[in-house]
């Protein structure tokens, strides 16, 4: 094979964002290093594997051949490593996790870091995406175990219940809307908003409602994290949308929040995978753990 392992893992990690400088920063590589790589990758067979355009990457028809086969690989290579983990000191097992932002902010971080202290021979690739794309991921095999919203199509996949996770508005007191009761999303787009980062899964899952109701948020200023978007609704800076599990994590005095009367509000998380006994044994000690979390 004219490529190795490596090269196949940064041809994925370039995939997923459709971008060549992401994938170089996950595959801990220069941009200059990591183009090099994938020319040198196509030159061996002199085929494209990507188109190169503006706004990043996309696979050719021959590129998403290579991402299907590298995928099982990847897959195999470490399916491989945590059977041998038992029999040689130092060798990990490394499970990849794809979640929705709620899920990495508010649920997990506790979860996981006992998970890997009681696994010192694993370790968590952990990456944040909308449902959508973490459903897709786990179709392509891409991925070991998702955490989705119930708004998604899982019909294919195999699925848990993971936790209740419900969207509010929150406000400052003297807002416009403070005195409802609730309030409909289309209701909120004539006022600005405090958003999160615009590549967070929860700000492109509210824009593409938002697109459903024939309107666009008046986005004022983001914040990387939740702690950040309330400090700022706080301070009378806005509205914003947030999973109610992180405003009773750290309650706003000053602020009020109401329930949206959306159904996709009322959302609930979902951990999935294709097949829950096919998962390879560290993949299976993450859901475990997850399942009982």
């Amino acid at each position: 094979m004219p490529f190795d392992l490596p090269d196949l893992r940064l041809y994925l990690h370039i995939l997923d964002p459709g971008n060549i400088t992401a994938g170089a920063a996950r595959s801990h590589l220069s941009l200059a290093a990591a183009s090099a790589r994938i020319r040198a990758m196509e030159a061996s067979l002199g085929i494209d594997f990507l188109e190169r355009g503006r706004r990043g990457v996309t696979p050719t028809p021959v590129g998403k051949a290579l991402a299907q086969h590298a995928r099982v690989l990847l897959q195999q290579a470490e399916r491989m490593q945590q059977d041998l983990a038992d029999y040689a000191q130092g060798v990990k097992g490394q499970g990849r996790l794809l979640c929705n932002t709620t899920a990495i902010t508010e649920y997990l971080p506790e979860v996981l870091a006992e998970f890997l202290q009681r696994h010192a021979n694993l370790d968590i690739d952990l990456q944040e995406l909308p449902s959508a794309r973490i459903t897709h991921a786990l179709r392509q095999g891409a991925a070991d175990i998702g955490i989705v919203s119930d708004a998604v199509d899982t019909s294919d996949l195999q699925t848990r219940a993971f936790r209740d996770d419900p969207l509010v508005l929150i406000l400052p007191l003297e807002h416009p809307l403070s005195g409802l009761s609730e309030v409909s999303f289309s209701d909120t787009l004539r006022h600005d908003f405090v958003g999160l980062r615009a590549d967070s899964a929860l700000a492109v899952y509210l824009e593409e409602q938002a697109l459903h109701a024939g309107a666009r948020m008046q986005i004022r200023i983001r914040a990387d994290g939740f702690d950040g978007v309330m400090r700022m609704v706080a301070s009378g800076a806005g509205i914003a949308i947030v999973p109610l599990a992180a405003l009773e994590r750290a309650p706003l005095p000053t602020c009020k929040s109401l329930a949206l009367n959306e159904p996709w509000a009322r959302r609930k998380l979902l951990l999935c995978a294709r097949e829950f006994s096919a998962l390879p044994s560290y993949a299976r000690a993450l859901l475990d753990t997850l399942s009982d979390a």
